[in-house]
């Protein structure tokens, strides 16, 4: 078949291979690592979800809901919608599985989400995501839990330097709707001047305006009312108690009285790990506390807090992923070797090492091929003067007895 015959991958998607799949999966193993580490019980969760769980969730107003989402109707007649984002997911399963018995409850899961959104450089139409929640605990110390481990997964990835945490808060409801209703008056008062973008926004999610990247946006979001003077006595000692908890940890953070999470069910903390190191879309790292959310969805009053990050974005930032190592490269040099060298691999790889067996084409060249792997020791088996031959070929410094010992005991001296 003709090379232009046959179809590309889809807008917005890849072929994860060769180094970008190793820095991909070193993401994921550091992370599967750290939340063990944190006692953070893993779910699995379906990639097609109920349209309904996003719509009630995040809001049909919202830009994901109305131009995001890849919803469709299935051949019951049912709207189904690939999952945007894991929160929702999550919040369904605790509600429908009877998960609240377990409260408060730990949270940790990786995979594919789905946006249609213009591809860019680290964002793809499918992408993926790591995310960390606890449910059901209303204390600031969930937060700062969730903030150590997010700054302990960034160290262990080797990519904190240059990133930094951006703190702030929401305040509780009464902080949160009286800031609302101060930001929608100054707005307003220059709603000429705003972008089309946030004269929309002024509309549905007053909010993120402040965090428009709009030139014309940007001197009358700095003039915007900052949160802190309409936090309550209660709202104030829950963020100093989550900047407590990060100063005894000793993670460094910075206020920024502009971060902002737009979705009405959030409350108190709000963050984000940025870098300079992907350009205007710099962050890689992001959550806060969503004590509605559930109510959203029909169930009792649940406080959560969790946060994301999306895989190929950090595995961007991922310099030294450790490649794929081979210990031993198994060499069949004769053809009546081949079932030999086959049982010596197995034998090799139950005992734990990863071990390639070279059996195949020209027996003259499998040993070079197996040099060319880079094994730390090469096992050839050969015919030589009319008498089977095995030796073991030390390309590592690394002295190993118990490879001699294996072949030793499978094929024999």
């Amino acid at each position: 078949m003709a090379k232009h015959n046959i179809p590309g991958a889809v807008r917005g998607t890849q072929d994860i291979f060769g180094e970008d799949q190793e820095r991909f999966g070193h993401v994921v193993e550091t992370f599967e690592r750290v939340r063990r580490l944190y006692n953070f019980r893993r779910a699995e969760l379906p990639v097609i979800e109920a349209t309904s769980v996003f719509a009630r969730s995040l809001g049909e107003s919202t830009d994901v809901v109305s131009k995001e989402m890849y919803s469709f109707e299935d051949r019951g007649g049912d709207s189904i919608t690939l999952r945007p984002e894991f929160t929702a997911g999550i919040a369904r399963a605790y509600l429908t599985n009877g998960w609240r018995q377990f409260a408060p409850l730990k949270l940790a899961t990786h995979g594919p989400l789905f946006r249609y959104e213009r591809p860019q450089k680290g964002r793809y139409r499918q992408f993926h995501q790591i995310d960390a929640e606890i449910i059901g605990a209303a204390e600031p110390q969930a937060d700062v839990e969730l903030l150590v481990m997010a700054d302990q997964l960034l160290e262990e990835l080797s990519i904190s330097e240059g990133v930094t945490l951006q703190l702030n808060t929401l305040g509780d409801s009464a902080s949160r709707d009286a800031w609302r209703d101060a930001l929608v008056a100054h707005f307003t008062a220059h709603r000429s001047d705003l972008s089309e973008d946030s004269q929309d926004r002024l509309e549905r999610n007053p909010l993120r305006i402040l965090d428009s990247k709009d030139p014309c946006d940007r001197p009358i979001a700095d003039s915007a009312p900052d949160i802190d003077a309409f936090l309550t006595d209660e709202a104030g000692q829950f963020f100093e108690a989550v900047t407590a908890g990060l100063d005894a940890a000793g993670v460094s953070w910075t206020r920024n009285s502009r971060l902002v999470r737009g979705l009405d069910y959030y409350r108190h903390t709000a963050f984000e790990f940025v870098t300079d190191r992907l350009g205007a879309q710099g962050t890689v790292l992001g959550g806060g506390r969503y004590d509605g959310l559930i109510e959203n969805l029909g169930g009792p009053h649940t406080p959560a807090v969790g946060w994301a990050a999306g895989i190929e974005r950090l595995a961007m930032l991922v310099e030294n992923a450790k490649a794929l190592v081979l210990d031993i490269a198994v060499v069949a040099e004769n053809r009546d070797r081949e079932v030999e060298a086959m049982a010596l691999t197995t034998h090799y790889r139950r005992a734990g090492y990863a071990t390639e067996l070279f059996a195949s084409g020209s027996p003259r060249k499998r040993y070079d091929r197996a040099v060319k792997a880079t094994p730390r020791f090469i096992v050839s088996l050969d015919i030589r003067d009319g008498e089977n031959f095995a030796g073991v070929n030390a390309v590592s410094s690394d002295e190993d007895a118990q490879v001699q010992a294996i072949l030793d005991e499978v094929v024999g001296a």
